[in-house]
């Protein structure tokens, strides 16, 4: 079974157009004309000829940070080089993961390095990840230097995780608290970031900037928890990629870890299955269906409510904004709540 509804998107999303973008826009065109064509091509603001479009990505991690400014009583504006920055990293991250991983679609699109080379897709990430910083550091005061530090200490953690998942693919000993906490350093440390930089740009209380931090930190669990599940049983019209794409490298994500932790008669057979160099269709389909049977899919689901309910905690905890709080909770079960 795939997934094949697509979540309404809360409208707090359709701000980082309007906000964010003319910085992330500003920021590139500081690149010279060979890298900014394809990261205009990668962000969906062109096509592969130069022709303007629109697309690009769902605005997550930007809104979070429009929002974290809002739950503190500041103005939106204050978070908009956080927000900028957040995404010019995200987005560096997804540069060189499609590398790594050998993806050449994302969004029903060639991807860059598919389309222009890897030369090119490693340095557009390398660009964008200088470009972040930047935006930060250009902030006045000490606001915009403790964001930077913020953003640094997030992606380092990011890379710390691509690294962990990276090497999980050769060992046979992977448990769930080492995929856990890989998974809490890939994809959690940049939410954290997201949700807790506009605070931070607003020189808000700590126990505020925590609060959302933990928040960002719990959905960023959750969040990767989900796209687990997609990258094994998502609908290809959907997410853009194959089906059962993350099997192809017998990726050990949670649905896969949980599965093989069980202990279930039938994991042995899907640890044998993983072990095969290049699983093809009929493979992969096969060890779908044993990482279900083993309870991997449900134990996977129930770990992603379980989180998303730990980021609401975090927010309810905090002294924050009302209206600010009900939008970030819109935000959290949006990412979290598609049907898997």
């Amino acid at each position: 079974m795939t997934v094949t509804r697509v979540p309404t998107a809360p409208a707090c999303l359709a701000r980082v157009r309007d906000e964010v973008e003319p910085a992330m826009r500003a920021a590139v065109q500081r690149l010279g004309d060979e890298l900014q064509r394809p990261i205009a091509y990668h962000l969906g603001w062109c096509d592969e000829f130069g022709v303007p479009t629109s697309g690009g990505g769902k605005g997550v991690r930007p809104a979070l940070a429009l929002l974290s400014a809002e739950a503190v009583g500041a103005d939106a504006a204050v978070a908009v080089p956080g927000a900028a920055a957040i995404e010019l990293v995200h987005n560096f991250s997804l540069l060189h993961d499609d590398v790594m991983d050998g993806d050449r679609e994302r969004r029903h699109r060639p991807t860059v390095w598919a389309l222009s080379g890897v030369p090119t897709a490693i340095i557009a990430g390398d660009a964008l990840m200088v470009l972040a910083l930047q935006l930060l550091l250009e902030v006045p005061g000490a606001t915009g230097a403790a964001a930077a530090r913020r953003l640094a200490s997030a992606t380092a953690a990011m890379i710390e995780g691509q690294v962990d998942d990276m090497t999980f693919e050769s060992r046979v000993d992977v448990g769930l608290n080492d995929c856990i906490t890989m998974e809490a350093r890939k994809t959690g440390a940049i939410l954290a970031c997201a949700a807790s930089i506009g605070a931070e740009l607003a020189g808000a209380p700590a126990r505020a900037v925590d609060g959302l931090d933990r928040y960002g930190l719990h959905l960023g669990l959750a969040f990767q928890a989900v796209d687990d599940l997609l990258g094994i049983w998502g609908d290809p019209t959907v997410t853009g990629k194959p089906a059962n794409s993350d099997l192809t490298t017998a990726k050990k994500s949670l649905p896969v870890v949980a599965a093989l932790d069980a202990r279930h008669p039938a994991s042995f057979e899907l640890r044998s299955l993983l072990a095969t160099p290049g699983l093809d269709h009929e493979q992969r389909h096969r060890a779908a269906e044993l990482i279900e049977t083993c309870g991997g899919r449900e134990r996977t689901a129930e770990f992603a409510r379980r989180e998303l309910a730990l980021a609401c905690d975090a927010l309810e905890a905090a002294d924050l904004q009302p209206a600010a709080v009900r939008e970030l909770l819109s935000v959290a079960h949006f990412v979290v709540e598609r049907d898997f």
